[in-house]
C-alpha cells in the first residue's frame, strides 16, 4: 500500500492510498485546485481516484469533497451524520457508511471507528490491502482515546495519528479561553501526550511507520511534537520511521516496500 498525505493540519487534510493500482481518498480538505496540484507533486492524476472517504464534517476535511467529487467523478462515502452536516453534500448521493460493517473499495477494506468529537459522526479508519496484508490506522481529530479506538490501532504496519498541540503552548498561545477548552477538551482534538501515550500503548515491532498529523501551528511545532511523541515509542519495541506531516508539503510512503518517507515541498 503506498500513502501519500497531501497536506495535514487546521487548514487542510487529505491522504491519497493506493493499493493494486486502485486509488482512495481520505478526506478531501482543500479545494479542488490545491488537490490537483498537491497529487501533481506526487505525480497522482486525479481521474485515478475512484472514491473519497470523508471522516467528518469539518471544513478541513471536506472543503473540496463536493466539487472534486462532480469535477473527477468519484464517488463519496461518509456517515450518516457527516452527509447530513455538509453542506451540498446530500445533493450528490453520496453512500451513507454503516461504522458497524466494513466498507470494501476497489482493492481496499476500510473499518470505521467512531471517534469523540464535536461533529455529527465522526470516524477513525483502519484500511487493509488484501493482497499484501498491509494494514493502516488513521485517527484524527478525536478528544480523547476510547478502548475501541485504541483496540482498532494495535496490530498495524503504518499508523497516521493526531498529535495536535503541546498542552502548555495552548494555554500561554492567543486563542481564547473557550476555544482553548475545546480543543483541550473530551470531544477536541489529541495533545502531544495523549498521542505519545496511545502510540506507546499501540506499538510493537511490526509498526513501521508512524505519521503524527494535523499538528496546529499556533499551539505546536514539529520539533516539540516529534520530541514527545519519540521518548514514549523508544521505551517500546517499536524500530519504525517516526515523521510529521507538513501542513504545507506532500508526505509518501510505502508499507510494503521501502520504508522511506519523502516530504515534497510545494514552495
Amino acid at each position: 500500500m503506498n500513502v501519500t498525505i497531501l497536506g495535514s493540519g487546521s487548514r487542510g487534510n487529505a491522504v491519497v492510498l493506493e493499493a493494486d493500482g486502485a486509488r482512495v481518498l481520505v478526506d478531501a480538505g482543500f479545494n479542488a485546485k490545491t488537490l490537483a496540484t498537491r497529487m501533481a507533486a506526487a505525480d497522482i492524476a486525479p481521474e485515478s481516484i475512484s472514491a473519497v472517504v470523508l471522516t467528518h464534517e469539518h471544513t478541513d476535511h471536506v472543503t473540496g469533497a463536493c466539487t472534486a467529487a462532480r469535477k473527477w467523478g468519484w464517488s463519496i462515502y461518509a456517515t450518516a451524520g457527516t452527509i447530513a452536516g455538509t453542506p451540498g453534500l446530500p445533493a450528490l448521493r453520496p453512500h451513507a457508511i454503516d461504522p458497524r460493517e466494513t466498507l470494501v473499495l476497489d482493492t481496499m477494506h476500510f473499518r470505521c471507528v467512531r471517534t469523540p468529537h464535536d461533529a455529527s459522526e465522526p470516524i477513525a479508519l483502519v484500511v487493509d490491502a488484501p493482497s499484501t496484508g498491509a494494514r493502516l490506522g488513521i485517527a484524527y481529530d478525536l478528544g480523547h482515546v476510547p478502548a475501541g479506538v485504541e483496540q482498532a490501532m494495535r496490530h498495524l504496519d503504518a499508523l497516521i495519528l493526531e498529535s495536535n498541540h503541546d498542552e502548555e503552548m495552548l494555554r500561554a498561545g492567543p486563542y481564547p479561553v473557550v476555544v482553548q477548552d475545546r480543543i483541550a477538551g473530551a470531544n477536541g482534538h489529541l495533545s502531544n501526550r495523549a498521542a505519545a501515550d496511545l502510540a506507546r500503548r499501540v506499538s510493537h515491532r511490526g509498526l513501521r511507520q508512524l505519521v503524527l498529523a494535523h499538528l496546529s501551528e499556533c499551539n505546536n511545532t514539529p520539533e516539540v511534537a516529534r520530541a514527545t511523541v519519540d521518548a514514549a515509542v523508544r521505551t517500546t519495541a517499536f524500530r519504525g520511521a517516526l515523521t510529521v506531516a507538513s501542513q504545507n508539503a506532500v508526505t509518501s510512503f510505502s508499507i510494503t516496500r521501502a520504508r522511506r518517507v519523502e516530504q515534497l515541498s510545494l514552495f
